[in-house]
């Protein structure tokens, strides 16, 4: 079976030489006999792949000497609770609430603290950003999260919030490495790699040394503290080391491509090709608001929930799969990361223009 269009939220779309290139070294890695799964983390052939993947990555982000680069397990999920956990120094944090996972990262913050909502577009199902340009933030807070990219709703913040001084944290899961960011903006960013950088299990954090204390909340375990892993060079303990291995061969991908400035371009016309055809359908529509758009995630839907069901069918007969709206919003979501070629994205389209012709009513 030749392989489909994979338009899912994550795990997601790897890029085809990655894919490749990891099948040619899954028996015998650079002529040390083995897998990099089989790979003694302790190695020197692994100290190479991950000294490498974090060279790699901070040279694409810009990231500066005083900040961490950490390579952990549990996705980002388990940043919900390890913020609070090593950040609520005085019990308070200012949350921004724009979609599913932000909201549950809310929810875990007021497991430890006073987590307070300072902004949200509830009122309208997450439709849109909300304005953040002056928000009630409380004088002793500990930092302001965000969740960047709604990769559920489809909405992304253009402009951050204005945090008054307040460190900004925010999980990038599903829009890092797409373009450029200015990391000296953030106290943290985190994000799970399974949507834009690699295989489920493995999450990045690039954190400002400052914030690394030993100070954290009483109980915290050993694993969630963000000391453990800085001052071990995310090997503490076994690290989820063959997807780090792809991360690495993913940073490379990108930086090959031109890296984020190039990413972003392309990005940008790729989103421009779904975007512009669903302005102009008299079927389908998109759920965002257009100046919010995330250039990642796309949801979209025809009005009717039959013949959504019957898109989605037709669609991944057609080899174009995982384009399900997520439980909570229904419709379609066509999620066109880094990985998804232009050409996956021109012909979604013309199947979806296809479709439209055939059930125009």
């Amino acid at each position: 079976m030749s392989r489909v269009y994979n338009f899912s939220a994550g795990p997601a779309v790897l890029p085809e030489s990655v894919l490749q290139e990891a099948a040619a070294e899954m028996m015998d890695y650079q002529g040390t006999g083995m897998s990099v799964m089989e790979m003694s983390h302790r190695s020197s052939a692994y100290q190479k792949i991950i000294d490498t993947a974090e060279e790699d990555l901070r040279s694409l982000m810009g990231i500066p000497e005083n900040y961490k680069v950490l390579f952990m397990q549990g996705g980002a999920s388990t940043q919900f609770a390890m913020v609070p956990m090593n950040l609520m120094k005085n019990r308070v944090a200012e949350y921004i609430i724009t979609g599913q996972w932000a909201k549950k990262a809310y929810q875990e913050g007021k497991l430890y603290g006073t987590a307070y909502a300072a902004a949200s577009s509830a009122d309208r199902n997450f439709s849109y950003i909300p304005d953040c340009s002056d928000l009630p933030i409380h004088e002793d807070a500990d930092y302001v999260h965000i969740c960047e990219n709604n990769t559920i709703y489809g909405t992304k913040f253009k402009t951050l919030p204005n945090t008054k001084g307040k460190p900004l944290v925010a999980d990038l899961s599903s829009c890092i490495l797409s373009e450029p960011v200015d990391v000296t903006r953030y106290g943290m960013i985190y994000g799970g790699v399974q949507k834009n950088i690699g295989p489920a299990g493995t999450v990045i954090a690039v954190i400002r040394e400052d914030l690394i204390t030993e100070d954290v909340l009483p109980g915290t375990p050993t694993m969630l503290r963000y000391k453990t892993h800085a001052d071990n060079g995310s090997m503490y303990n076994t690290p989820p080391a063959y997807g780090i291995y792809i991360c690495g061969k993913v940073f490379r991908w990108l930086k090959e491509f031109g890296g984020l400035e190039a990413m972003q371009a392309y990005n940008e016309k790729k989103a421009k090709v779904l975007y512009d055809f669903l302005d102009q359908s008299s079927l389908f529509r998109g759920t965002v608001e257009k100046k919010d758009r995330s250039l990642m995630n796309v949801p979209f839907v025809t009005g009717d929930q039959e013949l959504d069901a019957a898109f989605v069918k037709e669609a991944a007969a057609a080899g174009f799969v995982n384009l399900k709206g997520h439980r909570t919003v229904g419709g379609m979501r066509a999620s066109i990361y880094n990985a998804m070629p232009m050409e996956g994205v021109e012909k979604l389209v013309a199947f979806m223009d296809d479709f439209e012709r055939r059930n125009r009513k």
